[in-house]
């Protein structure tokens, strides 16, 4: 018996304990991947016929650590700038020396400048946007959200969807009559309702419409005020902006004028287009189902969402959205072969292969999900029976040596 073979267990033991050690103290740790002791045997065979059944083997020694890249578990943070990969796949980390580096550790933020980075100041990589929200094609680079705000949209079009009240009276006093409509007095129009615009420089712009049934059955005049401003005729005699026609079944016919003609009657605003394609006169009450424009005011970013397949979109204070990028990731080929960096970091190898980059979804790239962590993979039960079975090992080993001891202290008192 010799002491070798013990010793390359107790050996083999230590390390073991050493690698389910490194385990179950980065359970707690997002995105780390456990590793897995493999040990081989250990044969001294002679060139010249050392061969034969009766060869007896020397010890054991540690083949490799190997890590186990298996998804871990997905818990939601509710912070948007989270994000687990669920497959598979790695986030690409640049460096401030440049160099590329890869995680599964979506703990990400970001910086003064509008990059997004992890802990150590490595920026996520992927693709940028343009000031129109489209994804610019190219080589993955540092993912930069824009800092500026987004300009304001002037509005050139009202829609208009409602039930205009056919038992409604006539309140049209004929076009001899001056004025034909009094905005303040709620007895010469039958209804009105509001809706906010905006000119060039995002200002709002507050358009009132006024509902006048006409003398002519299916006949309703509308009335237009834009910031308490008539529009349409004068303040001392307002015309109608359109006159609605509709058929005895109470839909639709045709509309004398479908543009509300607001430029020079408010400084920087458009003429507004009206639709009143969706609006009936049955004999219910007045109901407005839709009353919407197409412009906005200025806004600043207020957060971003980043979707499954990589998408980033901002929020803007006035409600609006816009791409602001695309982020990559990339997989190997043989992952095992990926080199542990420490910092929850892999760096690429010969033996892992050329990285596959591409847009999460996409071949066998997993997705993204934002608000959420990718968990260690340590299945921490196991690790703690796998470290009792190890010391139980270690002991054996011990014995071994024990054994041998005796076995020469007893030859060696042989008279």
């Amino acid at each position: 018996m010799s002491f070798q073979s013990a010793l390359s267990g107790l050996n083999a033991s230590a390390k073991n304990l050493d690698v389910i050690g490194h385990n179950i103290a980065n359970s707690g740790t997002y995105g780390a991947k456990s590793s897995r002791a493999e040990f081989a045997d250990m044969y001294a065979v002679a060139l010249s016929g050392g061969g034969g059944a009766g060869n007896i083997g020397i010890g054991v020694q540690l083949s490799a650590v190997a890590q186990q890249f298996t998804q871990g578990n997905i818990t939601t943070t509710n912070n948007p700038m989270d994000i687990a990969i669920n497959g598979n796949g790695f986030f690409q980390v640049a460096a401030p020396s440049g160099s590329v580096n890869y995680t599964r550790n979506g703990q990400f933020k970001l910086d003064k400048d509008g990059f997004i980075v992890n802990n150590d100041n490595m920026k996520l990589m992927g693709f940028g946007a343009d000031n129109q929200g489209n994804i610019l094609a190219g080589s993955a680079a540092a993912v930069q959200l824009p800092t500026a705000g987004i300009a304001p949209n002037p509005s050139t079009r009202v829609d208009l969807e409602m039930n205009l009240d056919a038992r409604w009276t006539a309140t049209d006093p004929g076009v001899a009559v001056t004025p034909r409509i009094d905005f303040a007095n709620r007895l010469t129009y039958n209804q009105a309702t509001s809706v906010t615009t905006f000119d060039a420089q995002g200002k709002p712009v507050a358009v009132n419409f006024y509902f006048q049934q006409g003398a002519n059955p299916g006949e309703v005049n509308v009335y237009a005020t834009a910031d308490g401003t008539t529009v349409g005729g004068t303040a001392a005699n307002p015309q109608p902006v359109s006159t609605l026609t509709f058929s005895p079944n109470g839909t639709l016919q045709s509309a004398s004028s479908t543009s509300l003609a607001l430029s020079g009657v408010v400084p920087n605003m458009n003429n507004l287009t009206m639709n009143f394609g969706q609006t009936t006169q049955y004999g219910a009450v007045f109901a407005v189902t839709r009353l919407s424009q197409d412009g906005y005011t200025a806004g600043n970013m207020t957060g971003v969402v980043i979707e499954k397949d990589g998408t980033i979109t901002g929020r803007y204070s006035n409600g609006q959205t816009k791409t602001a990028g695309q982020v990559q990731v990339a997989n190997f080929r043989n992952p095992q072969g990926l080199q542990p960096l420490g910092g929850n970091l892999w760096g690429a190898t010969f033996a892992a292969g050329s990285p596959i980059p591409g847009v999460p979804g996409s071949g066998n790239l997993g997705y993204l999900q934002s608000g959420a962590l990718e968990e260690s993979n340590v299945d921490l039960t196991g690790q703690l029976v796998e470290m009792i079975t190890a010391q139980r090992n270690y002991q054996a080993n011990a014995q071994t040596i024990k054994t041998q001891d005796q076995v020469m202290q007893t030859a060696v008192n042989l008279r």
